[in-house]
């Protein structure tokens, strides 16, 4: 289980990924060397050895970078697991690197690393089906 963050572009005059039209309307990123070499410069800790999926961990906490295969790269989709809210810079940096926006797919655009709602609210959904309590 994971909390889901999309990195896209959004065109123009788009804030929100709700004002988006229907089919993809996201610009990509560009192409997978300049992604693969914006993440190293952001996240240098980073394995990125397999192109289309990169990993990082962190105190407490890791990230799982779905790069894909195509080309140019569309979009990354992190996978967030763990816990501590100096996971959410991370996830920000990542996507100010790539020129993007980071979209949590259950909650909406992250404005900045205050913007923990969506993050707390998946530790306390991920805390309630496993039955483990957190600490914070």
């Amino acid at each position: 289980m994971s909390w889901d963050v999309l990195v896209l572009r959004l065109p123009e005059g788009r804030a929100r990924v709700e004002d988006l039209p229907e089919g993809p309307a996201e610009l990509p990123l560009g192409p997978r060397a300049d992604v693969l070499a914006a993440l190293a410069a952001a996240v240098p800790d980073a394995d990125l050895s397999d192109p289309a999926w990169g990993e990082l961990e962190g105190p407490g906490w890791s990230i799982e970078m779905d790069i894909g295969d195509k080309e140019p790269v569309d979009a990354v989709m992190l996978h967030v697991r763990g816990g501590g809210d100096d996971v959410l810079p991370v996830v920000l940096r990542i996507a100010e690197a790539l020129g993007a926006r980071a979209w949590d797919t259950a909650g909406g655009m992250l404005t900045g690393p205050g913007d923990t709602s969506g993050w707390h609210a998946f530790q306390e959904f991920r805390d309630h089906l496993t039955g483990v309590r957190s600490g914070g």
